[in-house]
């Protein structure tokens, strides 16, 4: 039953096609039929959890603000339930990039139908060269305007974190995606970490997350989606985030010089803050230079992590690139866990940023009051 009606709905679709330029699909199995017709589950190992509920979908797509007309890239569709919700709204150019090939007769299906606005990639987002991707014509100046390209996606909760972070690296360098300028992006995320990029300083979710994000865009957290709105439900619920690139950081300077900074002054929550900038130095300099280093930013050695304001931040970044400067080795030193261990960086590890975690967890933002902390 099924199979047929799949059958002479891609036969209506491509007569869709045929009359008339506004796209609009017609009656088609839904995406839960269509799941079942397959026998396809999610998988655990690629944390795929199905948004089905086309009011949900509608209301996802329509986050993204005006997109008619615009070059659109989503990032793992899945059976397209979003996919159908991002059509609705008549882009000029969709783009899904879909990691699982279980899914492509799901989205070929719609591709036939788009009159050629669609396409699939099959594909890793976090390897994925977008710098081509879309129109030329689109391409805008960083002070300009944001251009009409848009970014977005239900993320898998065990990528989204790092992918963000590689994001906001490209959004540094002006690379990637924002070759093509100021490209918004609009990003599902597990609802404590939708609350970690938004946090403010003193705020119970601040952490190297929200510094990070904060940093090279303008975040909002616009709402929250049940868990269990989605196929399977995940014991969490998920929250919807629009990241939209700023002009110029707050924090400037090198991504990766930052990002060290960063993560090293938020691995302590609790801690002092003269706690976490030791661990930026090897042992027998540590008490010498971490408290140089709040000397030069006008930090107080007291200030806990979660209370370091952005200004204090740019600070603490600056006095950190003049001891670097005077020492150049420093910035290869790497923090062990292993109080008896120095680990130094090689020279392309040092300049190439590596996430040391894929969970989504505190030890993925480098909070954790388990690690060992080092003598200051």
């Amino acid at each position: 039953m099924v199979g047929s009606m799949a059958r002479s709905g891609l036969l209506s679709m491509k007569q869709t096609a045929l009359t008339g330029s506004a796209l609009r699909l017609p009656p088609l199995p839904s995406p839960r039929d269509l799941i079942k017709l397959y026998k396809l589950r999610a998988r655990k190992q690629l944390s795929q959890n199905f948004l089905l509920d086309t009011r949900i979908t509608d209301k996802f797509a329509k986050s993204a603000g005006k997109i008619e007309g615009a070059d659109v890239c989503e990032v793992g569709p899945g059976p397209g339930s979003i996919t159908r919700s991002i059509l609705k709204r008549h882009p000029g150019r969709l783009i899904v990039i879909e990691k699982d090939p279980r899914f492509l007769p799901f989205l070929q299906m719609l591709e036939e139908a788009s009159q050629s606005r669609m396409n699939v990639v099959v594909g890793d987002v976090l390897s994925l060269d977008m710098s081509k991707m879309f129109r030329e014509s689109l391409r805008l100046s960083w002070e300009d305007t944001c251009p009409d390209i848009h970014l977005i996606g239900n993320l898998p909760f065990s990528v989204s974190t790092p992918l963000i972070i590689r994001w906001l690296r490209d959004i540094s360098l002006k690379q990637n995606a924002w070759s093509y300028g100021r490209v918004r992006m609009t990003l599902t995320f597990q609802k404590e970490v939708a609350e970690r990029t938004v946090a403010e300083a003193n705020g119970r979710q601040r952490c190297r997350l929200s510094v990070m994000c904060q940093n090279w865009c303008d975040v909002k957290h616009l709402y929250n989606i049940p868990g269990s709105a989605f196929v399977p439900p995940p014991e969490v619920d998920v929250g919807v985030v629009t990241f939209r690139p700023k002009i110029e950081p707050t924090i400037k300077g090198d991504f990766h010089l930052i990002e060290k900074v960063v993560r090293q002054m938020t691995c302590f929550r609790q801690k002092y803050c003269i706690t976490c900038a030791g661990t930026l130095f090897p042992e027998h300099l540590r008490k010498q230079l971490s408290h140089k280093m709040l000397d030069i930013a006008e930090v107080n050695p007291e200030t806990r992590a979660f209370q370091l304001t952005m200004d204090e931040f740019q600070r603490l970044v600056m006095a950190y690139e003049h001891l670097c400067s005077d020492q150049p080795k420093l910035f290869k030193y790497k923090f062990s866990s292993n109080v008896d261990e120095d680990v130094w960086m090689e020279d392309e590890d040092a300049t190439t940023f590596t996430s040391t975690s894929n969970k989504e967890g505190l030890a993925a933002d480098g909070f954790s009051d388990k690690d060992v902390e080092p003598k200051v």
